[in-house]
């Protein structure tokens, strides 16, 4: 194996560990909700324990009700484990496959007890994600042959920003920064204090490779041509990554794209602002390299998925 070749494992490896450790976290801070933080068992599911006599074991089936995009097994895998070590969980639908109505998705086995109690903490996570893949998945479909890729945002649900941002991956979506540690993003507010989106740009790249992080991505928001136009004139070195063009019409958008790609076409251009399905390929149509779209992860409807004993 080549030295990249073992870099680049170690660093999948890394993050695969990373994210089993995180899915570990939020499993745990669910079932804890759910019930109640008493030892995390089963017995503490008081209808259950009061209703159900036979507490041995069984066989159930998640299964779609709709057609989408399916994301979280993993997830739905850890909940049940955690709650019993002794369940069995098999994914027949992977993460990015598309479920039809009626079609498995997941297949359980194990004590009674421990499934009924993880039912509707593994239904929560799966439903909430694989509604963020499937809405991912009808946008990139939208603009499909443009070249446009379709972007989330830091819109997400607090504590579930990693599997957010992996859903849509799994529709098919890239992932804009993972946060404000990760990039610089500078917004209306942030030009303000520093006299200008340009200046904005110049006082960041001063700043990171003052910091020894001159590798750092330095991204900015222009709600105009004249600051785009502003932007795209500076040297080289004072350019921004990615020029978001924030709110902006189709002229608009035109507009801007032809103005930055003959001054400096290697910046990246991302159309942002009020995206929705009606207008993302209009939207891709102007030339923009990437749509970044809130909606994919504050209002993604859930998956309809349920639970059912065979």
């Amino acid at each position: 194996m080549s030295p990249t070749a073992t870099r680049r494992k170690m660093t999948d490896a890394r993050k695969h560990g990373a994210l089993d450790e995180h899915i570990a976290q939020v499993v745990e801070r669910a079932l804890e909700e759910d019930l109640g933080g008493v030892g995390l068992s089963a017995a503490a599911d008081l209808t259950t324990a009061f209703v159900v006599d036979d507490m041995g074991s069984a066989r159930a089936r998640i299964l779609a009700r709709a057609p989408g995009i399916i994301a979280g097994g993993q997830v739905a895998e850890a909940v049940f484990r955690r709650l019993d070590g002794a369940v069995e969980v098999e994914v027949l639908t992977p993460d990015s496959s598309a479920a039809a109505p009626d079609q498995d998705v997941l297949a359980v086995a194990g004590p009674a007890g421990a499934i009924l109690a993880a039912e509707r903490t593994a239904l929560n996570f799966l439903q909430r994600l694989s509604g963020v893949a499937t809405m991912t998945r009808a946008f990139v479909d939208a603009v499909a042959g443009t070249g446009a890729q379709i972007t989330d945002t830091r819109k997400t649900t607090p504590g579930l920003r990693r599997l957010e941002k992996h859903a849509v991956r799994c529709g098919g979506g890239v992932n804009h920064r993972m946060g404000l540690y990760d990039a610089v993003l500078i917004k209306e507010n942030h030009a303000a204090t520093a006299g200008g989106v340009a200046a904005a740009v110049a006082r960041a790249r001063g700043s990171a490779a003052e910091r020894g992080m001159g590798q750092v991505r330095v991204m900015v928001e222009a709600e105009t041509e004249d600051e785009v136009r502003a932007l795209v004139a500076a040297s080289a070195q004072l350019r921004p990554d990615r020029i978001l063009l924030d709110n902006m019409g189709l002229d608009q958008l035109r507009a801007c794209v032809a103005a930055a790609r003959e001054a400096a076409p290697s910046i990246e251009l991302e159309a942002t602002g009020n995206m929705n399905l009606a207008t993302a390929r209009a939207v891709a149509e102007t030339g923009v390299d990437v749509i970044s779209v809130g909606a994919l992860t504050h209002s993604a409807p859930a998956l309809d998925l349920s639970l059912l004993f065979v």
